[in-house]
């Protein structure tokens, strides 16, 4: 368990057995350690990087920009299709393994097309690798990466509506928010809006509440990435709350980057209590070293979660996943079945 807090043995051992859904995951965040090493030596190593052990020293951060800066690093050595075959199959392994049964997960086109790789065949190859894994079914969410730009966002989004059928069910818009603000991307969102995507858009991360607002009246984005900010505006959690807007929370990455003290700074009691629809996440879950079952195991030891709250917490996160009514009906019934709950 990250973050001091240590669950006891059975505590421990009932939140990794739970039933899980994720719904704020970066494909590239979540490539086991062992999987990267894999990738890295593939091209060449890096000196400063001379083993397995190093490579996870390499995923500590100053602050935010640190992070992104890491995050470049480690997408250097994704360079050809068959990578993100092979990341996508490993990824998918690790969660069904955590117990993970549905997840809606980002993967960053622009990141890669340096490497010359089109977003049309990433998607395909990494429903490819998906498809090897059983017992867990994953949709994709197209990341636009604001630092590209709103032309080079409409540019994936046009590319990315052609694969479709590899189970793309949405976009979002991840990168630096206290850089490329929300509203140069608002014709973007509403042309995949017409185009039939669900939307979302990381915001209150880094830059402040006007940022929320923005993704929310600018971008209209269906689901809100960490908005952890938002609490600074009373009237914007009042609006969100109202609109029944979707938070996808993500407390240990939010310390991890900086971007909050601790986790008792975490707003997620606040936002849980007054009944808004909020999920918890592990977003780049390699990169920051934890798992579903540590960010459960940090509500209960620093925010006072019981265990019917965190069944709770799973009903509003599959109330908030971009499934059809039916979809999510069965998903809730099976997940709520579940015998782990009863242990």
């Amino acid at each position: 368990m990250p973050l001091e807090a240590q669950p006891s043995a059975s505590e421990a051992s009932w939140l990794e057995r739970l039933p899980k859904v994720e719904l704020h995951l970066h494909l590239e965040g979540a490539i086991p350690l062992d999987a990267l090493w894999e990738l890295v030596t593939k091209y060449g190593g890096d000196p400063d990087v001379p083993s397995l052990a190093a490579l996870a020293d390499r995923f500590a951060y100053r602050d935010f920009p640190h992070f992104i800066q890491t995050w470049h690093w480690k997408n250097r050595f994704l360079r050809e299709y068959e990578d993100f075959a092979f990341i996508a199959r490993r990824v998918g392994e690790d969660l069904a393994s955590q117990g993970v049964r549905y997840a809606e997960v980002f993967f960053s086109p622009p990141d890669f097309e340096r490497y010359g790789l089109e977003p049309q065949n990433l998607a395909e190859q990494i429903r490819s690798g998906l498809d090897d894994v059983a017992g867990i079914r994953v949709a994709l969410v197209a990341d636009l990466v604001r630092d590209t730009g709103p032309e080079q966002a409409d540019r994936t989004l046009e590319r990315v509506s052609e694969v479709r059928d590899c189970g793309v069910v949405g976009i979002g818009l991840g990168g630096s928010e206290h850089e490329y603000p929300a509203a140069r991307f608002k014709e973007v969102f509403a042309k995949a809006r017409r185009l039939g995507f669900r939307t979302s858009a990381h915001a209150g991360e880094v830059a402040g509440a006007e940022s929320v607002w923005a993704a929310a009246m600018e971008l209209e984005a269906d689901r809100i990435g960490h908005a952890t900010r938002a609490v600074e505006d009373p009237k914007l959690v009042d609006f969100l709350e109202a609109r029944g807007t979707p938070l996808e929370l993500c407390p240990i990455s939010n310390v991890r980057t900086g971007v909050i003290p601790s986790l008792e700074a975490h707003p997620v009691r606040a936002y849980f209590d007054r009944g808004m629809l909020v999920s918890v996440n592990t977003d780049d879950p390699k990169m920051f070293g934890n798992s579903l079952a540590d960010e459960y195991a940090a509500l209960v030891h620093h925010h006072g979660f019981t265990r019917e709250e965190i069944r709770e917490l799973l009903d509003r996160t599959i109330s908030s996943a971009w499934l059809d009514a039916d979809e999510r009906d069965r998903l809730r019934r099976e997940l709520m079945a579940d015998p782990a709950w009863r242990a």
